[in-house]
């Protein structure tokens, strides 16, 4: 296993006999794409793509716990790509994901209509709100200098065959602006999860799922809680399989 390895990665675990590779230094997965993989739960009969999908992290999580046969991400650094494609070869998943080289908002990289379901966890920082990294994965993994919440929609609708599913994770702050970029581009909202520390503070995250040509009606789930009595909520050790884990 470790010749997928280069001297500045390692490997990390996320289910028995599926590891991600990650940079030591570089950007790595959080707790928002564990949840978005969970809440978007693709079938045996669904297509998947990923949009900025990093070192792979949920094309991994799908092919680990769904029947999702066809997984696809889209990953606009090099470096990063060859990453993920390494932790796919790894894992012997080459038969159920692959990982694409470039730029989602290019409307030659994938057909129109040729996903049932998408999911994308974006830059959460608008330009100029906060520092910006000047480390490349960092910095296009965090702020929107490379794609904005409105670009990540639009290629989302495109790639969605209609009745399709797209699936985002998000800061409370910018609900009103997916809100408002999803019904632009024909896709409605339909189940809204907030994701907060506890009972008694505020949001950190929003779930979202809006159906391409879907009807207005917006289902707001009960929130899920990431601790319980000072102690992760049993909901968030379900997501992560700890007793199967054993972590």
């Amino acid at each position: 296993m470790e010749h997928y390895l280069k001297p500045d990665e390692q490997f990390d675990e996320l289910f028995p006999n599926c590891r991600i590779i990650q940079s030591r230094g570089g950007f790595r997965y959080g707790t928002d794409a564990v949840l978005l993989a969970h809440f978007a739960s693709p079938g045996s009969r669904d297509r998947h793509c990923d949009l900025g999908c990093g070192g792979g992290i949920i094309p991994l999580l799908l092919a680990a716990t769904t029947p999702c046969p066809e997984i696809t991400g889209v990953e606009i650094l090099p470096a990063v790509c060859d990453r993920a494609r390494r932790g796919v070869l790894a894992n012997g998943l080459e038969g159920r994901i692959r990982i694409l080289e470039g730029d989602y908002r290019d409307p030659a990289l994938l057909p129109a209509a040729s996903f049932t379901v998408v999911t994308a966890n974006p830059p959460y920082q608008k330009v100029g709100a906060g520092l910006c990294s000047p480390d490349d994965e960092k910095r296009l993994s965090r702020t929107e200098v490379n794609a904005t919440l409105p670009d990540v929609v639009a290629a989302a609708a495109r790639l969605l065959e209609p009745g399709g599913r797209f699936c985002l994770v998000h800061r409370p702050e910018r609900l009103a602006d997916a809100i408002c970029a999803l019904r632009e581009r024909g896709l409605e909202p339909k189940r809204l999860r907030l994701v907060g520390r506890d009972g008694t503070a505020a949001p950190s995250l929003f779930l979202l799922e809006a159906l391409r040509g879907g009807r207005p009606a917006l289902r707001i789930l009960p929130p899920l809680l990431l601790t319980e009595a000072g102690g992760e909520s049993p909901e968030l050790r379900a997501i992560y399989r700890r007793e199967e884990t054993g972590r």
